[in-house]
């Protein structure tokens, strides 16, 4: 019995052995649409959205020059010039609805809209959908002041023109799965237009496996600080899902998964993609929902059971976020295209694209992810089922220390199933699968088996 156990241990770490971890590379079909983001386009999508005066969710929707009527308009024509190189896969509509007064920061009833653009994936066989956003709306002190120019050029004029640039750029490639490209409405007034297109998708029944929000992610410095500083961003991810908590949290504290949940994973695969990707830049993973004070419209996505980050620049400049457009003491406050860093939003948008091309190239994730748990061991049996949609090459066993902050090693298996030499009390591990290029899905962590 002793030798055949031996046995059976050998075979095994010879197995993880021979699958050593694979040199993983550059897509050059990424790399080439990260070529084509341009810090120029941005600014002109940043310039055009400031002409507006004011994007506030509660000006006019019938001026043809001002206000977030006129600012929808445009993007949705964008959205549609862009969809003419898309072979038919992209269309564009703006989501409206009216809001009614809440006797806070809806005084009157007011339509607002999402402009959304649908790039739509090639297999039939795929329902997948991966979305990105930025929100349109811009404000200044009093948030219920909708006559004063709000020009809004970094928050989020950032985030709206990344959402844009990504989807001039993107339209004109194809992927097996669908991407969403969205600018919302009303984040200023209480994340409106985020909390319309959640319910959405959960109504609708969408298979949405990841959302990027990205929200005041172009200027580079910070006056209290006096730190300036275009090489790191920051990704918001909630450990714990806002999603019936009370039902999930034995399970959690058992296994000491409260450092895992679906934002989390999500953000630290846009750390790795990222940085695969985008010279000069390194992604800094902030395990919190958000900033103090503050709320993003990543968050109605993760109240309701999905993947969601929130992508914000590393130093903020608060003399020019929410601000009455004047000069104090020999200070400028207010929120200027002109204090933009359009080199470091390139690289942020540049982010964005690389994490959406991967996701959307990639297989669906493995089913039935388990870990053996029935027997005490010092090694690790894994065992999964094949995607529901994707052409499939192989599979990506992820490890990680517990106090690690993100994925340390890679072991690449064609099996559906692999041991590895390592304790489950001592590591955490997760599973992707490995498209036939390369592309991995958003790792999916194991559910202990007792049988």
């Amino acid at each position: 019995m002793k030798k055949t156990t031996t046995l059976l241990f050998l075979c095994s770490f010879l197995a993880f052995k021979s699958h050593a971890q694979q040199v993983v590379m550059r897509d050059p079909a990424i790399a080439a649409m990260i070529a084509e983001i341009s810090p120029d386009s941005l600014r002109s999508h940043i310039d055009k959205l400031v002409s507006f005066g004011t994007r506030h969710t509660m000006s006019t929707v019938t001026d043809p020059k001002r206000g977030i009527g006129a600012s929808r308009q445009w993007v949705l024509s964008r959205f549609n010039e862009f969809a003419k190189q898309s072979g038919g896969r992209m269309t564009a509509t703006i989501d409206t609805w009216t809001l009614q007064p809440d006797g806070r920061r809806v005084d009157v009833a007011q339509e607002i809209g999402n402009v959304m653009a649908t790039l739509k994936g090639t297999d039939p066989n795929d329902d997948r959908i991966f979305m990105v956003s930025g929100h349109i709306d811009s404000r200044v002190t009093d948030v219920n002041n909708r006559e004063s120019n709000a020009p809004g050029a970094n928050d989020d004029g950032s985030g709206t023109a990344a959402v844009i640039e990504l989807a001039r750029v993107m339209s004109k490639h194809s992927f097996p799965a669908t991407i969403i490209f969205v600018t919302v409405s009303g984040e200023e007034q209480g994340l409106l237009g985020a909390n319309h297109l959640a319910e959405r998708a959960v109504t609708e029944k969408w298979n949405l496996e990841a959302l990027l929000n990205n929200d005041i992610m172009g200027s580079n410095h910070s006056p209290d600080t006096r730190i300036i500083d275009n090489t790191k961003i920051r990704v918001f991810s909630e450990g714990l899902s806002g999603f019936e908590t009370d039902k999930r949290a034995a399970g959690v504290r058992q296994y000491g998964a409260e450092n895992d949940g679906k934002a989390r994973t999500l953000a630290r695969y846009v750390k790795e993609i990222g940085e695969r990707y985008v010279d000069n830049l390194e992604i800094k993973l902030i395990y919190r929902n958000d900033r103090y004070l503050r709320g993003g419209d990543h968050t109605p996505f993760v109240n309701r059971d999905f993947a969601a980050v929130r992508i914000t620049e590393m130093n903020e400049n608060f003399n020019n976020q929410h601000q009455d457009l004047r000069t104090e003491k020999g200070v400028e406050y207010g929120d200027y295209a002109k204090n933009m860093d359009f080199e470091y939003l390139r690289k942020n948008t540049c982010v964005n694209l690389a994490s959406l091309a991967n996701l959307a190239k990639a297989p669906a994730m493995p089913q039935n992810v388990t870990l053996e748990a029935r027997n005490l061991t010092n090694t690790t049996s894994l065992f999964w089922q094949a995607p529901k949609a994707g052409k499939v090459k192989g599979y990506y066993v992820l490890m990680r220390e517990t106090n690690w902050p993100f994925w340390q090693k890679k072991f690449f298996t064609d099996k559906n199933g692999l041991t590895l030499p390592y304790s489950k009390d001592n590591y955490f591990f997760a599973v992707q699968t490995v498209g036939e290029d390369g592309h991995e899905s958003l790792p999916v962590l194991p559910r202990p088996s007792m049988r």
